[in-house]
């Protein structure tokens, strides 16, 4: 077999590492894929981590190569060390995110390309002399970040190599609208429809008063992200009063999202909930979700 390399990316990588990264995303979210710009911006910098992407100071991709192949890659970030920088972020090494192909008949030793990219990986965090590594699996895709229970390979690699996880765990769900509680005028009960924090907002009022809100974002296949079929919504955040009839008005406000969204031509909708939260979980089933994979996030190096 010709020998395995590990080295820095080349340009000329792009589309052979799209494909891989893809190929991962598919496996968490149905019907998404990025394009070679997406990939590429997101190695130079992350626009939607407004918060933690600017106290970033190193980025390096690695790929793995064998014949002429990339079969595995990881992209590694390094935070600034002074006090601008958060807490839990100061003088961190990362690895952003880490793919590779799991053993087939075509790369029986992809495996071993892994184990070979995350020692160099490893190696990079200790040239950095960070205080503390951690991994994660935050592709440039809606809903893939920590690290997928669809993605076992990856979590055996981390494994192997000494991470251990630390966070905690969330439930990623997806529904069709199409399945979603229709749209029922209330009694008693108004909606307006407002920009929020996360996207379009909802809002029930009675008597005045605010019951609960949800908000909608219609904005995760931009344009330099392709996705297959029609397009993908998130909830951003979902609020109902407990004195209002919780189940009641989340599914009024549920069905005036759906109707949103159905005037955008979105025909899936992802929420996310800690997996401690089962009221919660149970309530987005009811009203036609189910669940898509769980992520653990927060992955610590502890050899």
């Amino acid at each position: 077999m010709p020998a395995l390399e590990v080295r820095p990316l080349r340009r000329a990588d792009r589309d052979q590492l799209t494909e891989l990264i893809n190929l991962h995303v598919a496996a968490v979210v149905p019907g998404v894929s990025v394009s070679v710009n997406t990939v590429l911006s997101a190695l130079e910098r992350q626009p939607e981590e407004f918060v933690t992407d600017p106290w970033v100071s190193r980025r390096v991709t690695l790929v793995a190569e064998q014949r002429d192949h990339v079969v595995a890659a990881a992209h590694l970030l390094r935070y600034r060390a002074d006090d601008g920088v958060g807490a839990t972020y100061r003088d961190i090494g990362e690895i952003d995110w880490f793919v590779f192909r799991p053993p087939a008949s075509f790369w029986p030793d992809s495996a071993e390309a892994a184990d070979l990219l995350m020692t160099a990986c490893l190696a990079q965090l200790a040239r950095w002399g960070v205080r503390a590594r951690h991994a994660s699996g935050e592709l440039p895709a809606p809903a893939v970040h920590g690290l997928p229970r669809t993605w076992p390979h990856i979590r055996a690699l981390y494994e192997r190599a000494g991470f251990r996880h630390i966070g905690d765990t969330e439930v990623i769900l997806i529904a069709r609208v199409a399945d979603l509680p229709p749209y029922e005028p209330g009694r008693g009960v108004t909606v307006d429809r407002t920009l929020g924090e996360c996207g379009t907002r909802f809002t029930a009022y009675a008597d005045g008063r605010a019951l609960g809100h949800i908000e909608v974002d219609t904005t995760l296949s931009r344009p330099e992200r392709h996705t297959r079929g029609v397009g993908l919504a998130d909830i951003g955040n979902l609020h109902v009063d407990p004195s209002a009839h919780a189940e009641g008005l989340q599914h009024r406000l549920l069905g005036e999202a759906a109707e949103w969204l159905r005037l955008c031509g979105a025909d899936r909708l992802l929420a996310y909930e800690s997996a401690d939260a089962t009221a919660p979980i149970d309530r987005l089933t009811s009203a036609g979700f189910r669940e898509l994979t769980r992520t653990d996030r927060g992955w610590e190096h502890r050899p």
